[in-house]
């Protein structure tokens, strides 16, 4: 059945129902003209909007998965902040011509995520466009968040994961690229269609005061750590050869490097360090998959070493909005 079929009461009522879950600090959800939560002492919110055909292609991206990814990338500025999630609200446009089946899948995975993460979805809005366009916005707690602006000289500087997966998965979903035949891509396919939060990481640096500024890395390296070193009021010294690649990254990209630095989409977190701290991060580096890459400065540059102590600028060349079109969301 097609959404201009069903009508927008039907509609409701079935998301209603999917959603319908109960939770104490909920005390009146979907269905009212707001919602009605019990809220701690502070609160982080965050939004973000996904626009079809310019952060995402319905051809490529699965519906169960974009809605897992459109609540995920939220609850990542959640993370970054080394907080826990407690609410969503979801807004969709969608054609009146579309499959009631695509809906349904979408938001199978966005309550997915929601489970998985403890958010609760407590309400939005529907409407028609000839496209597809989704505004989450998600509010969290934190008892110790952590800000960009927190960074000093002397720091060293840590990320998570693996970086530009996300970005070369792009490109092989798009046939930009071969996947070759040593394997590797569905790793990197599914860095860019279903990314996972590290809420459980930021919670733990921010609960033990571990991180002095912390970003999640959403446009990439050369970007985010621009925007620490921005808000601080500093500059920053990056190993390049220390930057954490993927073993299918390096197989398939032919230059993994500028991938793990522009590419974005990653979503791992991306943090300073007090120096009297580094001890205890590096306990937490196993578990968590760590890797220190550099140091904050006292100088407002960003500069990238590379081998034989090379030094050379680190321009910010990750996703700007304005000034390049997204394909489907890199």
């Amino acid at each position: 059945m097609r959404l201009n079929e069903l009508g927008e009461r039907r509609l409701v009522t079935r998301i209603r129902r999917a959603f319908a879950r109960p939770r104490a600090d909920v005390l009146v959800g979907i269905g009212d003209d707001a919602a009605l939560v019990k809220a701690p002492g502070s609160l982080l919110l965050s939004t973000d909007v996904l626009v079809e055909d310019q952060d995402f292609r319905r051809a490529l991206h699965p519906p169960r998965l974009l809605g897992r990814k459109a609540l995920n990338v939220n609850l990542s500025d959640i993370a970054a902040m080394g907080g826990r999630p407690l609410h969503a609200l979801v807004g969709l446009a969608m054609p009146g011509d579309l499959e009631e089946s695509w809906l349904r899948s979408f938001m199978a995975g966005l309550r997915g995520a929601a489970r998985a993460s403890g958010a609760a979805l407590v309400g939005g809005d529907l409407s028609r466009a000839d496209k597809i366009f989704i505004s989450v916005t998600v509010t969290g707690e934190a008892r110790h968040p952590v800000t960009r602006s927190g960074a000093r000289p002397g720091d060293r500087i840590y990320v998570s994961g693996t970086l530009g997966d996300a970005a070369m998965g792009l490109r092989l979903l798009e046939g930009r690229a071969s996947r070759g035949r040593a394997g590797g891509a569905a790793a990197l396919l599914k860095a860019f269609l279903d990314p996972a939060p590290r809420l459980i990481l930021g919670a733990r640096l921010a609960r033990r005061k571990l991180a002095s500024a912390m970003i999640d890395v959403s446009d990439g390296l050369s970007v985010d750590l621009a925007h620490i070193c921005e808000e601080s009021g500093v500059g920053a010294e990056v190993d390049l050869d220390r930057v954490p690649l993927s073993p299918a990254l390096k197989r398939l990209s032919p230059d993994p490097l500028a991938a793990a630095l522009d590419g974005g989409e990653d979503f791992e977190l991306l943090f300073t360090v007090r120096p009297a701290n580094a001890a205890a991060v590096r306990r937490l580096a196993g578990k968590h998959g760590l890797t220190e890459i550099g140091r904050v400065t006292s100088g407002r540059e960003l500069i990238g070493i590379g081998p034989g102590g090379k030094r050379r600028p680190l321009r910010a060349r990750g996703f700007d909005h304005f000034k390049r079109r997204k394909t489907a969301g890199a």
